[in-house]
């Protein structure tokens, strides 16, 4: 087998995204046949070399893994936390193989996250210029006006993480006080949704991300997992080529359309939540391509 390059090696095998292996490479954390690597550079071969990351041996035999979580309110979107806080880790009891994040919600969003074991489909997802879609419904402070949701939509908006690219504004329903909304991006600045509806004067009380790309989140309870089905892995493979639906694309028959999710009544799920199961039930789902 010839010589790859580590991070990529450190991606296949599940470890981390290819940039969070960048990372640590330049940690020192990983070392090949006994000798740390540092430079990004570096090369192996999984067949006759020995790959550690923080003292443990890579294995490349481990099948992909593609788990979706509702994540609660409360948890930080990390393996480890240096607060001692909740991790979305700990809601993983029955997803038997390691898993990373792919991308992050705040400690106080909620909603779908994407979690595998694949690293280079991570990697290529969370990659700019696939502009993959993301969903949130959110509530507001306020009534929105629409020269508002012209103005978000419009893109250009300078937040501390930079200039906005154009995005999609729904409204979902009003009140007396708030309002709620669908808010489709197709770039991933931190806390973006959050900062643009602050700008324009309506501080966002409630986030959850209702769709990742091909991904919804439907029904799936709070705090709990499931296992995403063949069709679904291969709907995240085209997302991450960037064959993406156009943004004006109507949706095709028989496609399940975006649905704003409301907020359950309780808004926090017990720690430890056993997964939920698709009829597929314990079956992993295969690579595919």
């Amino acid at each position: 087998m010839s010589s790859e390059r580590l991070q990529k090696l450190i991606a296949r095998a599940g470890v981390a995204s290819r940039r969070a292996a960048e990372q640590l490479i330049l940690d020192g954390e990983v070392t090949v046949n006994g000798r740390v690597v540092r430079e990004l550079g570096s090369k192996a071969d999984p067949s006759s070399d020995h790959i550690k990351v923080r003292g443990k041996l890579l294995l490349f035999t481990a099948p992909p893994l593609y788990v979706m979580l509702n994540k609660p309110s409360g948890y930080v979107t990390t393996a480890k936390d240096p607060q001692g806080r909740p991790t979305v880790m700990d809601l993983l009891r029955g997803v038997r193989g390691r898993v990373f994040p792919v991308g992050r919600l705040d400690f106080d969003s909620e909603g779908l996250l994407l979690l595998t074991n694949d690293g280079e489909l991570a990697q290529a997802l969370m990659h700019p210029s696939h502009e993959v879609p993301k969903t949130y419904t959110v509530k507001i402070k306020g009534k929105v006006e629409d020269a508002d949701i012209a103005r978000l939509e419009a893109g250009g908006m300078v937040l501390e993480t930079g200039r906005t690219a154009p995005c999609k504004v729904r409204r979902v329903r009003e009140g007396e006080a708030n309002a709620w909304l669908d808010v489709t991006l197709r770039e991933g600045k931190k806390r973006q949704v959050r900062l643009m509806l602050e700008r324009i004067g309506h501080p966002v009380s409630k986030l959850i991300r209702t769709r990742y790309a091909n991904l919804s989140l439907g029904e799936l309870p709070l705090g709990h997992t499931r296992f995403l089905t063949p069709e679904e892995v291969r709907g995240l493979r085209a997302a991450a080529t960037g064959a993406t639906t156009p943004r004006n694309a109507t949706v095709p028959r028989g496609a399940t359309p975006s649905r704003s999710v409301t907020p359950p009544r309780s808004a926090t799920a017990p720690r430890g939540a056993r997964p939920s199961r698709t009829r597929n039930g314990r079956t992993r789902v295969a690579s595919r391509g």
